[in-house]
């Protein structure tokens, strides 16, 4: 049973993605606590990267600074914690400095069997759970609070790269030399996924968002191989255990990052997350009714570097972004959650995201007639 938690005052971001029409567009930032916040780099003077986010209280800390800076202006907090923590919790070494690095990848297919069988996400992960329990009761209903996760494929290829890279070529070979054996760790990591997000709802989540932030490395073919089922595998299982469970039907979001629109739609997610690289008239068309005639919501899709070219470049992109996905939805503001079409980065002027999120609330609004 799901435990009680403070009531929720602003539930326009929940309304958006069960593909209402709202008021204005609800507003969230993707790595929105972070880098460019100055208190966020003060914390990190004294605090190692990953010690934070096993910190229930530093976790909570770090999620609520952008909210308390941007108070009235965000209308989802998200939990601060990393896609990696997964791998950790199958036994591989992480360290962020400043990006990622494993100590061990993995080279072959019998590397994996260095990985436990069974892994006790309860006792693995409860740190983020605690931290999601926290946070809700921190935040006292004042936005919803989303946990996420990463994606199948694109957490195997971090384990398999050892760290970011630009061409993904061994873990692409992988794809390709040992197919079978591909797939056998993807749906080991999917296992966990599904039961990491179950738990995050059971913990205060509102709703989950998995990134698949290296799906446009895969052609269309492999995508459709190596990702797609594992991501429909957690909808599916994530709603399932849901039920089950007695927990709430929480809205789900992917964000496959590169991959075709109509693709990501196909795996049963309420909303797709769009880079900027999108026009959402384009996905619209591409992606209402596919699916027992669904409409599904479209999350985006500013590009993050239009936040450093001042106050008359954002606003006009702003106003741009919301009268195309004003024309998506027939002019209304319907089945919509504004966001960037990636994460924001270190650099951005911590004033020129709160004249964004402001632009956002002023032009994503409608006009009654």
């Amino acid at each position: 049973m799901a435990q009680e938690f403070p009531t929720l005052t602003n539930d326009l971001l929940l309304r958006a993605a069960r593909g209402e029409q709202t008021e204005r567009a609800p507003v969230w930032v993707m790595r929105q606590a972070g880098r460019y916040l100055p208190e966020f780099r003060k914390t990190r003077e004294t605090h190692e990267f990953f010690e934070i986010c096993r910190s229930p209280t530093l976790a909570t800390e770090i999620t609520m600074q952008p909210i308390r800076r941007y108070a009235g202006l965000l209308d989802a907090a998200i939990i601060f914690s990393d896609i990696l923590v997964i791998p950790q919790a199958m036994g591989m070494e992480v360290i962020m400095n400043p990006g990622p690095h494993f100590t061990d990848p993995l080279n072959t297919p019998a590397d994996v069997e260095k990985l436990p069988r069974e892994v006790d996400v309860e006792k693995e992960l409860g740190y983020v759970f605690e931290a999601l329990t926290l946070t809700r009761k921190t935040l006292a209903g004042q936005a919803p609070l989303i946990g996420f996760s990463g994606a199948p494929w694109t957490l195997m290829m971090y384990m398999i790269e050892g760290g970011g890279s630009q061409t993904r070529q061994k873990s692409k070979t992988w794809l390709f030399k040992y197919p079978e054996a591909s797939k056998q760790l993807l749906e080991r990591i999917t296992d966990i996924c599904v039961q990491y997000l179950i738990g995050q709802v059971n913990a205060g989540a509102q709703l989950l968002q998995v990134f698949d932030s290296n799906a446009g490395d895969l052609s269309p073919y492999d995508f459709s191989t190596f990702s797609l089922p594992y991501l429909k595998r957690i909808a599916d299982e994530v709603r399932e255990g849901l039920k089950a469970r007695q927990l709430p039907i929480v809205p789900l979001t992917l964000f496959a990052k590169g991959a075709s629109p109509s693709l990501a739609a196909s795996a049963g997610y309420d909303t797709i997350g769009l880079d900027w690289t999108l026009d959402p008239r384009d996905v619209a068309k591409l992606t209402d009714g596919i699916i027992d005639g669904r409409t599904f919501t479209l999350q985006g899709n500013l590009d993050p570097v239009v936040l450093y070219g001042g106050r008359e470049a954002i606003e006009r992109e702003v106003k741009r972004m919301c009268n195309a996905f004003h024309d998506a939805r027939g002019g209304a503001c319907k089945a919509w959650i504004a966001n960037l079409g990636h994460g924001i980065t270190p650099g951005v002027d911590p004033e020129d995201m709160k004249f964004f999120l402001e632009c956002v609330h002023k032009y994503s609004a409608v006009p009654s007639s």
